[in-house]
């Protein structure tokens, strides 16, 4: 009898263990193939001379740092104009720059020569730049999202989304999509480092926690928008060691996270660590202060008021400062409350807001920062899958002044739409929705309003005296809705109740 009854267990759970695991290699196919579509179209600064865009600047920094010295690859010499796309991140892009660099130099070294490779554009060198986002995606970022979800989906059983339906959110996600494998950058890594990181954290292995967040941060700066809510959540965590445990035990803890963070920056500093000239010039470059408070029209807080008073006319440090302490002031009551309730959902929601202030209050933020914060979002999303869906959405049509002049307008369509569609069917299969037919009622003429300053900024030519009128109107529409995600997810968080007895 027992084992009938054994026979009869296996029998059902083998299909439902195929069927997901051919679930998720099906959502994996597509999510590359969706990938390598966008990779078709055009890339930033196509042809524009002289400054190109993005694309021209990863490959510049391949020419840069596979023809001079590590040492000068920080500093302004005849061979390395800074004025000319000079290397501003920290030294884990610049070595992933010399690797990628010395491919190039392999298969096409014409691309990467010193000083006569400006603006070097082929078909075949497209292809190469193309193919070395498409593995760093396969080899970091993917992975790293199915190593999240299986430790997520292994602590967590009230979720309304299933790991299939989670994975699939992530990996087809249009932002993400559209700026690394359209508009050409290598967020993937870092962010990709990034939800490994904190896969790592919910798996308990402290170590590699520390060691792939500080990699994660030592190849984009911007990375700082999630290390409070890591600093928080383990001093807390250290806090109820000590009083679960020992003061001994809990000195130990620290003891390893120091050591594990500071051996990684030591290893990734090393080459410029010999000269403090050198270490300054690389922290002046990573972090520069005479760019501005925001670049076009990002849909941050600041970009909003600069429609009433030009803050441009502000001096950078006074602003600088003002952007410390507002960021500073908005952080605070999530990380206190994480300092107070160390648990791993209480992190996600930390996560989502400490970014998400970031990129409203900081100084010097770029459009496609928002992807900061739609990750973390979308790590929570199946405990919250109708607000993270609609919070992501936005996020994307917040990208689209930049997405139209990259020429990235068909792709930006086609993937908002299909993912619309996905998440439209994800809803129907949730069996008990908890939003109102009133919050549904919002969420649409929200997504409307996107859809009908899309047609506008295509069809409708703004007046001459305003040029820039529909990428502000686009600002300042995408961020009244962070604003007030910013309230609903702090608000999420402070009223989320963990059990005292649960340390996780």
């Amino acid at each position: 009898m027992s084992l009938y009854c054994d026979t009869m267990i296996y029998k059902n759970l083998i299909p439902i263990y195929l069927k997901k695991v051919l679930d998720e290699k099906l959502i994996l196919m597509i999510a590359v193939l969706f990938r390598w579509f966008v990779s078709l179209h055009d890339y930033s600064g196509k042809s524009k001379t002289p400054m190109y865009g993005d694309y021209e600047a990863q490959r510049h920094w391949m020419e840069v740092t596979i023809s001079i010295p590590t040492i000068q690859w920080y500093f302004n010499s005849t061979d390395n104009d800074l004025l000319y796309w000079g290397l501003d991140y920290p030294p884990l892009t610049a070595y992933h720059s010399y690797l990628n660099g010395l491919v190039l130099k392999k298969i096409l070294p014409e691309s990467v020569q010193l000083n006569t490779s400006r603006g070097f554009e082929s078909n075949f060198h497209k292809l190469l730049m193309r193919y070395s986002v498409l593995i760093v995606d396969l080899l970091i970022f993917i992975p790293a999202v199915c190593w999240f979800c299986r430790q997520f989906f292994k602590i967590k059983n009230n979720n309304q989304l299933s790991q299939t339906m989670t994975i699939a959110m992530a990996l087809l996600y249009p932002g993400l999509i559209l700026i690394d494998h359209g508009h050409f950058q290598y967020n993937c890594v870092s962010l990709g480092l990034f939800v490994a990181s904190v896969a790592s954290m919910f798996a308990n292995k402290t170590i590699f926690t520390c060691i792939l967040f500080s990699m994660a941060l030592n190849y984009k700066q911007m990375e700082l928008y999630h290390a409070l809510p890591f600093f928080f959540y383990y001093i807390g965590f250290i806090y109820e060691t000590y009083k679960k445990h020992s003061l001994v035990t809990a000195l130990k803890t620290l003891s390893i996270l120091v050591l594990s963070v500071t051996i990684t920056f030591l290893l990734l500093w090393f080459p410029f660590l010999s000269d403090p000239k050198q270490m300054f010039q690389v922290i002046h470059r990573i972090f520069p202060l005479e760019r501005g408070v925001f670049e076009d029209k990002v849909s941050n807080i600041w970009c909003l008021i600069n429609v009433l008073y030009k803050l441009r006319n502000i001096n950078n440090k006074t602003m600088a400062t003002i952007c410390l302490l507002t960021t500073f002031i908005t952080v605070l009551p999530t990380c206190l409350d994480l300092l107070k309730n160390p648990s791993k959902i209480k992190f996600l929601l930390s996560l989502i807001n400490c970014s998400l202030s970031f990129f409203l209050f900081s100084f010097q933020v770029h459009e496609k920062s928002i992807l900061l914060v739609a990750i973390p979002v979308l790590m929570y999303a199946p405990q919250n899958a109708f607000m993270c869906s609609w919070f992501v959405s936005m996020t994307t049509f917040s990208m689209l002044p930049l997405l139209i002049r990259d020429n990235l307008l068909v792709p930006f369509i086609s993937l908002s739409l299909i993912y619309f569609i996905v998440h439209y069917n994800i809803e129907k299969l949730i069996s008990q929705q908890k939003e109102t037919s009133k919050l549904h009622l919002i969420r649409n003429l929200s997504l409307f309003g996107c859809t009908i300053l899309t047609v506008c900024a295509i069809a409708l030519k703004p007046p001459a005296k305003y040029p820039d009128l529909w990428p502000l109107i686009i600002s300042v529409y995408s961020c009244m809705h962070f604003i007030l995600f910013l309230i609903y997810f702090n608000f999420s968080q402070l009223m989320l109740q963990v059990p005292k007895k649960k340390l996780y």
